[in-house]
């Protein structure tokens, strides 16, 4: 017997713990039977047949829903499973998107190097201009 004495709070422990985290985590409109700070009243200081209660009385009741879905969509809630619209990707991750890109990034490299090449052939030349010592005017004749 004395063995089972823990094993029973554990039990009662358990049981208060999930039925307040169910609890607090209910919409308050959907609690049955009391308001929501009478559950948790309950559910602390009657351990563990205020749990049990909460699970019995007050919890929602789970209904069926044919088709599959469960429960009722509500404003806030999200989008039910089969009304949410389809996921979105990051524009890198979007083969599509990259393809598009990719002629025109090539493009504007390319347009780039060509403008770099100039500027480098008009430095080069100011410079062979600069270095190349000025030769002294041919004598005319006369």
């Amino acid at each position: 017997m004395g063995r089972l004495i823990p094993l029973f709070a554990l039990a009662d422990l358990a049981i208060m713990v999930i039925a307040l985290i169910d609890c607090l985590s209910v919409e308050e409109f959907q609690i049955r039977a009391l308001p929501r700070i009478a559950w948790v009243f309950l559910i602390l200081l009657f351990s563990p047949v205020g749990g049990i209660a909460w699970f019995v009385a007050g919890r929602p009741e789970r209904t069926a829903v044919p088709g599959g879905q469960a429960g009722i969509w509500r404003p806030g809630n999200g989008f039910p499973e089969a009304q949410r619209p389809p996921a979105s990707r990051a524009p890198d991750d979007d083969p599509e998107f990259l393809r598009r890109l990719a002629p025109k990034a090539q493009q504007e490299d390319g347009e780039m190097l060509r403008r770099w090449e100039q500027d480098l052939r008009r430095r080069e030349e100011e410079l062979r201009r600069r270095e190349k010592p000025e030769e002294p005017p041919a004598p005319s004749p006369n």
